[in-house]
């Protein structure tokens, strides 16, 4: 049986980490769901950079919608729900099948609303109308100003993919977010049922600390901070709280690994898929980690619902000199800058196209 078919026969859904016209053409984004189980698609400011960089395919719609474009972005956005919408509608059967549990793409909100609450509800709430598709979730970064905009998008009923998420105490504080939306739902007599993931990010923690620790503790940081996360996740589920919003028909917020193509080139490049096998979660990836699995993957243990050897990991990394807690704030922060300029790149290059598309015609 194809790896790839045997990790989602574990429960675990495989997302793809990109979007790009060509997947859509070519016809290799049905070839990933009819035969490496793909189920749901991610997508964000620098994977669309590189898209409209490396192709002409995009250049007929910006000619087209550049005149009625209210600015750049604007423009963007409808590039990205003509791709995302494609996407979409290649995955309704996995969302149909599955009742909403899976099936989803993601569309991220401006980053530089990052630390803005109320604009990013607008944008969530405007993107979400715009794209039309129920399994269109809208990705809102798990900041501090975020979490009140997760809540009150889940609130209004918007599907979302919490985003920059690197530890245990982001995603619990993402959790709570979600639960307090689905609760109030729940108290206005309005159905719960609204869908969304938590994204922790995890291969950036062993970039973060490279070098910097004993050589047993290599390429470990991300899988046990994974771990920690996943102890939290099974935690809430059991809740009675959580239950008491089941009962009234809420979904649970699956918990999705991001960033899980290998970063280091001396480790294998399948490690983190490997190693975060569990059932009711997500794994999101790179084509490249994709395939590199569907060839060679194998699953080894399941992870553990009281996480494992993490705590004792976690410790060897604290008397290496490693401050867990500081680190994973550096990272959030160090994410929504990367965001930042992700974004500024892709909408100079989405400028730059038009300009030269305007010349030219």
């Amino acid at each position: 049986m194809n790896p790839t078919k045997s990790l989602h026969n574990v429960g675990q859904s495989l997302w793809l980490d990109n979007i790009t016209r060509a997947l859509l053409n070519s016809g290799t984004l049905q070839h990933y769901i009819d035969e490496l189980s793909v189920t749901g698609l991610t997508s964000n400011p620098t994977i669309f950079d590189h898209a409209i960089r490396s192709s002409a395919d995009y250049d007929s719609d910006i000619a087209r919608l550049s005149s009625r474009a209210k600015s750049v972005e604007d423009l963007f956005f409808e590039l990205a729900l003509a791709d995302l919408t494609r996407a979409a509608d290649l995955l309704r059967p996995v969302f149909t099948r599955s009742d909403g549990v899976d099936g989803w793409v993601s569309l991220e909100v401006s980053p530089f609303l990052a630390h803005d609450t109320q604009d990013t509800i607008t944008a969530a709430r405007d993107l979400s109308r715009r794209g039309g598709k129920p399994n269109l979730f809208i990705k809102i970064p798990g900041t501090k100003e975020g979490l009140p905009a997760i809540e009150e998008a889940i609130f209004s009923g918007i599907p979302v993919n919490v985003t920059l998420l690197f530890s245990r105490e982001q995603y619990v504080a993402a959790a709570e977010a979600y639960l307090r939306g689905v609760e109030r739902r729940i108290e206005a007599g309005i159905n719960p049922a609204v869908g969304s993931v938590a994204s922790l990010f995890v291969s950036r923690w062993d970039v973060a600390v490279s070098g910097q620790v004993p050589a047993e503790l290599t390429n470990r940081l991300g899988i046990a901070i994974a771990q920690r996360a996943y102890k939290a996740y099974a935690e809430l589920l059991a809740s009675a709280r959580f239950q008491r919003a089941a009962n009234a028909g809420a979904r649970a917020q699956r918990l999705l690994f991001a960033s899980t193509g290998t970063k280091d080139p001396k480790a294998s490049d399948v490690l983190y898929v490997k190693a975060l096998a569990a059932p009711f979660t997500v794994n999101t990836m790179p084509d490249g980690t994709l395939r590199a699995f569907a060839q060679h993957g194998e699953i080894g243990a399941t992870l553990r619902p009281d996480g494992g050897d993490c705590e004792k990991v976690l410790a060897g990394f604290a008397a290496a000199g490693i401050d867990i807690d500081a680190l994973a704030q550096r990272l959030q922060d160090e994410g929504a800058t990367s965001f930042d300029k992700s974004w500024n790149d892709l909408i100079a290059r989405v400028e730059s196209k038009r300009a030269v598309l305007r010349k030219a015609s």
